[in-house]
Order: structure tokens, then C-alpha cells, then sequence
């Protein structure tokens, strides 16, 4: 078969659309199963279009205040759809450093808001409404209602404003070095210690230190004869270069920073370089040099720099075929998917030597199963770079985190799960990628196990909340590969034993998790997760047959479509929708890896119609496009592997197969290519493209690796990184493919495949 010629990576990159996933869902109603399943969690992607460049330390948006990345329009929210903050898009000013598609993590950033003003400084903080708004990868721009036409653009440590003002005899740019945090309740953030000063020149540098992190800053303004001045509670302080605060408190604090102002021209433009650093000013300044050089302003060459980083990375994915809507989402969600966590490599605040520092890992709950096999696979080097940053927190705060951000507290986000940075480690030292000293990673790994909820589990066998239970026993599975990979025998075989005890965790004449407390959803959507036995754990719902049936009820199979919460959802609502007992969809994490749970039990045409009703119905474009927050690329990334007809087992060295939405894809994956292509491929629309009926799933009939036939439903992790073509014949109806022999479970020798 000769191999299409023609792929659209160029294009995606061009159809990036940074405002999906901004506003709250507004996608068709759904038809068929996927009307069925029921959405708890807010129904927002909490995205934001600033400039950002790939896993970047550094972003840069439109200032509003509003919850959670502080662009935009919508309160704090939980579940349902989000109440209106603003009646209108509007900003205060541009920003540093957003969140990307979480939810409540109480810590919002948003530090040195830059402000083009024709006002006085007295008005600072007043928000003007925004027009012809436009972002791209690597870009966003905004009018004020003050006819100031703001322009923004980041490199990997820098952010480059351009700002075009009317003619005024006054005009300025405004620094304030005090704000963070967003404008809701609790969501400030009130600066500890603060230096700045003016060195004249256009040139000014300082550090703030917020939550614990000194965050430094060399500012440079392309501004021959304007003035520039400290402030202090909005009041300029004639003659001063230097303001130092030793102590701030929240009833002490007022607004600080600097200002440049001079007369303008009608149209003429104004540059501010910022470099940032978490060493100091002078690191702040040489990351400034390095990236823009030490001549003239550099807006225009960053963009440009960025764009081909961004480029170069969504090219490592190129799909052929799908609607203008289906690849415009596929395009976005690669994007979404490589903004978080950033890295800021010999940054590090916390220890003093060089090498990978990563933060807004936010949190592991979210990304270990989709992002984190997507980066392993396309930005190894970073896959690698962020474990040995994790492997250095554990060092130096005790504990392997499951949230960490651009501040300490690796424990902040234990009661949402334990143990999961075990599984990267498992699948980086499978694929053979880095060169991490793998002992001490060990030692580390078998330490971590019993910190936290790990040592009731060490103790008991068993751990509340019960999700943690098979946390725990899933960690032990994943170090022992470790261990054995390391010839010690011994240790491997003590955590082996011990991986066994995730069988605690079920009530054997239910088939499900036994009643507990749990970190969103309820036992139902935690009773599907996919574990390294899942032969004994059907076996233990009484078989194939009724393990197929719980799913089904599970999926809404056979069941009424129903009514998703509205905004402000009372109480017995969303008891009478967690009642059902139903698939949340992509609106949660619990639930992501849930559709393939059937290709253990022999039915991976359930998985193709469950997966396929997703990907018609929960994603969209525009800003209401996404079923619920993106959490720092989590949800996205599952919509590229779901797009791609694979779905990674993280820490198993697995993948399973399933029908591809596209006709043809390659993945570029350091030297090698691994090719998805499709014989048989029916083109459907998604509900962007305005379906009139729900267009039927497609099933994989037979499938061929490298040329030879494929009867399993499954991969190796490290076939796909060795590169080779994955050939799989579609058709309009189930086959008996995949169905007799089930991926690698630990107690089931009649799988074949990578044994776990």
C-alpha cells in the first residue's frame, strides 16, 4: 500500500486555536451513549490564549483578575457551569506565569503585571474592556478601550511586550512588582520581601519573594528620553532608584514598582524586554541576553523563535485526513498538551546546582496516564529531565510529589493519590530513555512507598481513602520491574508480594471498590481503573460476562440521556446525578482510562464506540470547546492518543490499540517514526461540524505490525519508540479481533505480550 502523501502538520500548527477550552462548555447536545453519561465537575476548560512557548518557564496573558489563570470572565468553580465575574473581557494590565486548564490549586501566580497607560498612575488597577483579541502559539494581542493595541510574545525564560500607543503627551508603562494572585476570595498573593531599582537607561531590576520563591526580574524599555521613576502606593518618589521592603504583611502591603513615561506619536510603538529568574537579577539579566542579545528590542525575532520551537514541536505528530474542526481540535489539544510543566533548567531556588528544575506539575493525578507517555514519546529529553527534577524534590523535601508548584510542598496533593511519579520512572527505565542514575532512583522509589498514606498500606495491606490502596499496591508493581531490571532479586520480590494487595481494595461479592471516601467521583468511576492484574481483578467481579455487564450499566449502555448540571447546581441534583453511577466522561480523571477496561475482557469494540462517541461529542471548537478543565494538558493529551488509536498503560510498557479517528499519522519519535495508517477509514465528523445524527463508530477488523499479522489488541511501549508501521483494517462492524487473547495481566498466562 502506498503511503499517503500528503500530511497537515503545517497546518495544525496554523490552526491552533489558544482560545479553546476559555469559556464554559457550549458544545451540541449530545446524542446516542454519549448522552448518557453525566458530567459532575466544572464544565469550563480553564485554559487561558496567552503567549506561551513549549513547556516554557514563562507565560503571559491579559490580566483580569478571574478565576483560575486570571484571564477571562468566570468565578471559582467546582461542578456545573461557572457563574460570570465580568460582564465583559477586560484587563488591568498583562501578566506573568498562568496555570494552564486547572481547577482549585490555590496558587494562581499572575506576578509583574505590566500596564500601558495614557491615565494617572492613580487609576492603576482599573480594568479596560478588550477588543480584536487574537492569539496564536507563541502570541497574543489585545486592544485597550484606551486605543492602546498591546502585542505579547515569550521565549523560554523572557517576555517581550509591544505596545502601540495614540499620540499623548503622558504616556507610560507601569510595573507593578506586588501583584499576584486573582481577584476572588483567598486568591491573592502578598509579596513576603521585596528590592527593586532603577539603574537608569531604560534598565531596572529587583526580586520579589512570593510564597517562598525569590522571583527576579531585569526589565529593559526601549524608551531614548522618556523618564523613569519608582512608585509606592500609587505615588511617584521624585529621585529614587532603590525600594526595599523587609517584611510585608497583607494589612501592610501596598502596590509598589516602577514606571517609564514620555510623550507618543500617533502609532508608535514601545518594547519592554523582562527577563526572569529564580537566582537573581543578574541570572534574570543573562537570560534576558541570551535569548533576545544585548542590542535592539527583540519582539519580532522571539515571536518568530518561538513559533519555529512551537512548530518543531507539534510536527512530531502529523495526522492525515479529518474535518477542519476535527484537525483544529487535534492541533490545539497537541498544544495544550506540551504548555505545562514548564521547566526552568539551573533555576532552581531550592537547591544551589545546576541541572533540570520543573514546577506546575499540576498535578500527577492529572497527567501520569496521557501527558507523560506523550512527552516520553515526543520530548523524551524533557520526559527524563522532569524525573530527575522529581527525584531532586524528593531529595531535598522527603517525599516524591503528586502536585508541585513554583514554591515548596511536595505533600500539598496527597489526599488525590499516592505514588504515581513511580509510574514514569517504570516506563522511562523500560524504554531505556536518559541516563538517570537508576540505583539511587531506587533507593528513592522503595523509600517513598511508605510515606504518607503508604505506611497504613505497609502496615495493614489496605489504606483509606481505598483509591490509595491501589495507588500503592500499583507503585510496588512498578518498582519491583525496577528492582528486577537491577538484579535485586530480593527487593523485587518483596515488592512484588506486596503489589498483590491491591485486591484489598475490592468487596468480592460486589465486584466493586470497597465504600470509602474519595477524591472526586465515587466507587464506580475508581472501579475500572486499569491495574496490573486486571485478569484476577475480572475474575473477581465473577468473569468476563459480568464484568462486561457492570461496564455497560457503568457507560449507560441501554440507558435515557440526562440532564448535565446547569450553573449553581443544588445539592440534590448533583446527589440524584452521582446516584447514577454513570461514566463522568472526559470531565474527570478517575474516568480517563476507564473505556478500555473491555480490551481485558475480550470487547474492544465497546471500547471503539465509547472512545468514538468522546471524540464526536465531548470536544469542540470555539472557547466552550472542552467537556471540563484541561488540568495542565491531562485531558488533551488523551484526546491525542484517542485520536491516534492508542491508549498508553502508564508504567506496563503498554499500549492498547484501538480504531484511529484518522486515516493516516506518524509519530516522530527521536530518530524513528512509528506510522499509524488505515485501510478502510470512513471519515466522520465531530460535533463542531454540525452532525445531524450520530455517525456510527468504526471497528478494527485485523491489524499487521512491521508486515507481520497482529491478533492482540495491544503494544509494547518500547515497539512504538523502536519506530515500524501499525497497519489496521476498519470496517462498519465488530469483528472477533483482539478478542481471544487479552493484554498482559500478572495472573493470566494466557496473555501474550510485555508480562508485567
Amino acid at each position: 500500500m502506498e503511503p499517503p502523501a500528503l500530511f497537515y502538520s503545517l497546518a495544525i500548527l496554523n490552526e491552533i486555536d489558544p482560545f479553546i477550552g476559555t469559556a464554559p462548555t457550549s458544545l451540541p447536545a449530545a446524542q446516542g451513549l454519549a448522552a448518557t453519561w453525566w458530567w459532575p465537575k466544572a464544565q469550563i476548560g480553564n485554559t487561558h490564549p496567552g503567549a506561551t512557548s513549549p513547556l516554557g518557564m514563562v507565560s503571559a496573558c491579559a490580566y483580569s483578575g478571574a478565576y483560575p489563570t486570571g484571564y477571562g470572565l468566570y468565578t471559582k468553580n467546582t461542578e456545573g457551569l461557572p457563574e460570570q465575574m465580568f460582564d465583559r473581557p477586560q484587563a488591568s494590565g498583562f501578566t506573568h506565569f498562568q496555570q494552564s486548564g486547572t481547577g482549585a490549586i490555590r496558587k494562581y501566580y499572575n506576578y509583574v503585571r505590566v500596564t500601558p497607560m495614557v491615565q494617572p498612575l492613580d487609576t492603576l488597577g482599573q480594568a479596560w474592556p478588550l477588543h480584536d483579541e487574537v492569539a496564536e502559539a507563541g502570541y497574543y494581542a489585545a486592544t485597550l478601550d484606551t486605543g492602546v493595541r498591546c502585542e505579547i510574545t515569550v521565549g523560554a525564560k523572557v517576555a517581550i511586550h509591544r505596545y502601540t500607543f495614540p499620540e499623548h503627551r503622558s504616556a507610560r508603562v507601569v510595573v507593578d512588582l506586588s501583584c499576584g494572585g486573582l481577584a476572588i476570595d483567598h486568591g491573592r498573593t502578598v509579596p513576603l520581601r521585596a528590592h527593586v531599582e532603577s539603574i537608569g537607561n531604560g534598565r531596572a531590576q529587583g526580586t520579589v519573594v512570593v510564597e517562598g520563591v525569590p522571583l527576579s526580574v531585569h526589565i529593559e524599555v526601549d524608551t531614548p528620553g522618556w523618564r523613569q521613576m519608582l512608585w509606592h502606593d500609587r505615588r511617584l518618589i521624585e529621585g529614587g532608584t532603590r525600594l526595599d521592603f523587609d517584611r510585608i504583611r497583607q494589612t501592610t502591603l501596598r502596590p509598589f514598582g516602577l514606571l517609564f513615561l514620555g510623550p507618543t506619536r500617533a502609532g508608535q510603538s514601545v518594547e519592554v524586554r523582562i527577563g526572569f529568574s529564580l537566582r537573581g537579577p543578574e541570572q534574570a539579566r543573562e537570560n534576558l541576553y541570551r535569548e533576545c542579545g544585548d542590542g535592539p528590542p527583540g519582539f519580532d525575532p522571539v515571536r518568530e523563535h518561538t513559533k519555529t520551537q512551537w512548530r518543531d514541536h507539534v510536527d512530531r505528530i502529523e495526522v492525515q485526513g479529518g474535518s477542519p474542526a476535527r484537525r483544529q481540535v487535534f492541533g490545539t489539544a497537541l498544544y495544550h498538551s506540551l504548555i505545562k510543566p514548564c521547566f526552568a533548567d539551573d533555576e532552581s531556588p531550592f537547591w544551589p546546582t545546576s541541572g533540570p528544575f520543573a514546577f506546575d506539575v499540576c498535578t500527577m493525578w492529572d497527567i501520569y496516564k496521557t501527558q507523560l507517555p506523550l512527552l516520553e514519546a515526543i520530548v523524551p529529553d524533557r520526559a527524563v529531565d522532569l524525573l530527575e527534577s522529581l527525584i531532586r524534590v524528593c531529595e531535598e523535601e522527603g517525599n516524591f510529589p503528586i502536585g508541585y508548584r513554583m514554591a515548596r510542598g511536595a505533600d500539598r496533593f496527597f489526599r488525590q493519590a499516592s505514588a504515581l511519579v513511580h509510574t514514569a520512572l517504570a516506563d522511562v527505565h523500560a524504554l531505556g530513555l536518559g541516563d538517570l542514575d537508576w540505583n539511587w532512583a531506587l533507593v528513592h522509589m522503595e523509600a517513598d512507598l511508605r510515606r504518607m498514606y503508604g505506611e497504613d498500606f505497609y502496615e495493614q495491606g489496605v489504606v483509606h481513602p481505598i483509591s490509595h490502596t491501589l495507588d500503592l499496591a500499583y507503585a510496588y508493581h512498578c518498582t519491583a520491574g525496577v528492582a528486577r531490571a537491577l538484579n535485586d532479586g530480593q527487593l523485587a520480590a518483596d515488592l512484588a508480594k506486596r503489589s498483590l494487595l491491591w485486591s484489598n481494595a475490592f468487596d468480592p461479592a460486589t465486584g466493586l471498590l470497597w465504600d470509602s471516601s474519595f477524591y472526586e467521583g465515587g466507587k464506580w468511576n475508581y472501579s475500572f481503573r486499569l491495574l496490573h492484574d486486571m485478569a484476577g481483578r475480572i475474575a473477581m467481579a465473577g468473569g468476563d460476562d459480568a464484568f462486561v455487564a457492570m461496564l455497560d450499566a457503568f457507560f449507560g449502555y441501554g440507558a435515557p440521556p440526562v440532564v448535565q448540571p446547569g450553573r449553581q447546581p443544588d445539592p440534590v441534583e448533583m446527589a440524584v446525578g452521582y446516584s447514577l453511577n454513570r461514566f463522568e466522561g472526559l470531565n474527570n480523571e478517575p474516568d480517563m482510562e476507564a473505556p478500555w477496561s473491555y480490551h481485558y475482557a475480550g470487547r474492544p469494540d465497546r471500547t471503539a464506540e465509547i472512545v468514538h462517541a468522546a471524540l464526536t461529542w465531548q470536544f469542540g471548537t470555539g472557547p466552550g470547546g472542552l467537556p471540563g478543565n484541561d488540568d495542565s494538558g491531562g485531558l488533551s493529551s488523551w484526546y491525542v492518543w484517542a485520536s491516534l488509536g492508542l491508549f498508553p498503560i502508564a508504567g506496563q510498557n503498554l499500549f492498547l490499540v484501538n480504531a484511529p479517528a484518522f486515516e493516516h499519522a506518524k509519530i516522530h519519535i527521536r530518530d524513528r517514526e512509528f506510522v499509524i495508517e488505515t485501510s478502510g477509514h470512513r471519515e466522520t465528523p465531530i460535533s463542531s461540524d454540525g452532525l445531524e445524527r450520530v455517525p456510527p463508530p468504526q471497528y478494527v477488523q485485523s491489524a499487521r505490525l512491521n508486515g507481520k499479522p497482529l491478533d492482540v489488541a495491544h503494544l509494547r511501549a518500547s515497539d512504538i519508540h523502536a519506530g515500524g508501521t501499525l497497519h489496521l483494517k476498519l470496517g462498519p462492524e465488530p469483528s472477533e479481533w483482539g478478542r481471544k487473547i487479552r493484554p498482559p495481566s500478572l495472573s493470566d498466562s494466557s496473555a501474550t505480550g510485555t508480562r508485567t
